[in-house]
């Protein structure tokens, strides 16, 4: 039975993600990705790293690189808190929450055209942007970089859910959302600063999301601590990941039940 589940489950994610590559299609094209998105977001790797050199000297350049390039795949898997809340300007959100699929599964499809295009981006910040800062990579780095990046991406995202959970019903708070978001994890999970930086109490909150645990995964990787430190610090960022992933679906659960008893999903913003 629950293996007939996790087929259903997974093909409404198959179905939604069509929507979400007509999206990203729709969105971008070649040109507008490689010199628009791609462009602001090594400009913002660039900016970050250059100023910390400025600021503490070429000692923290490699750190710095690491982190922020690491950080533009999560920059734009938050995008799924804007993108959630489109439902309901589209005056579709009635027509999920009739569905006899479950919520939480379309969502999870819905917006997957950004951790995607997230990897492809942190991946060439990585790879072609770090290099020039004096990150240098082994060959047998290059495969186990590439999957923390798709795990920063996936288990971001779903953090990301929750919070479209929590705004699905202020959608003129998305943007705020989203930004404060990523705005705090750049500051305190060790993107610009290390972790232990900050009092006790920001570093314990800071355990609470993925990236914390990714990076460090990335950077002891990269220092060559071995396979052990590195599946150590990717299990801890999985697990926090899929944490945010079922809070997600009880958030998205309890919206949808407050909405049916309060008669407030309708058709239109």
């Amino acid at each position: 039975m629950r293996s007939v589940m996790f087929v259903q489950q997974l093909r409404i994610v198959g179905h939604s993600a069509a929507n979400a590559y007509a999206d990203l299609r729709a969105i971008y094209t070649w040109k507008t990705w490689t010199f628009g998105w791609l462009g602001r977001m090594l400009a913002q790797v660039t900016f970050f790293t250059l100023l910390g050199k400025v600021v503490s000297g070429p000692s923290g350049t490699e750190y710095l690189v690491l982190g922020n390039a690491l950080m533009t795949c999560v920059i734009e898997s938050l995008s799924v808190v804007a993108s959630s809340a489109w439902e309901r300007a589209a005056g579709t959100l009635g027509l999920l929450a009739a569905s006899p699929a479950r919520i939480t599964w379309v969502f999870v499809g819905r917006s997957l055209q950004w951790p995607v295009s997230g990897t492809g981006t942190s991946v060439v910040a990585l790879f072609g942007l770090g290099p020039l800062f004096g990150l240098h990579w082994e060959p047998g780095q290059v495969l186990p970089a590439v999957g923390l990046v798709v795990l920063t991406a996936l288990t971001s995202y779903f953090f990301g859910l929750f919070l479209a959970a929590l705004v699905l019903n202020a959608s003129g708070l998305r943007n705020v959302v989203s930004n404060v978001g990523y705005l705090l994890m750049m500051a305190v999970c060790g993107v610009q600063v290390p972790v232990s930086y900050w009092p006790d109490w920001v570093g314990g909150a800071a355990e609470a999301v993925p990236l914390t645990h990714t990076l460090a995964a990335l950077r002891a990787l990269v220092r060559g601590d071995g396979a052990a430190a590195v599946a150590g610090h990717a299990a801890a960022g999985a697990l926090v990941g899929l944490g945010w992933l079922a809070a997600a679906h009880l958030a998205f659960g309890f919206q949808l039940a407050r909405g049916r008893r309060a008669g407030t999903i309708d058709f239109a913003p």
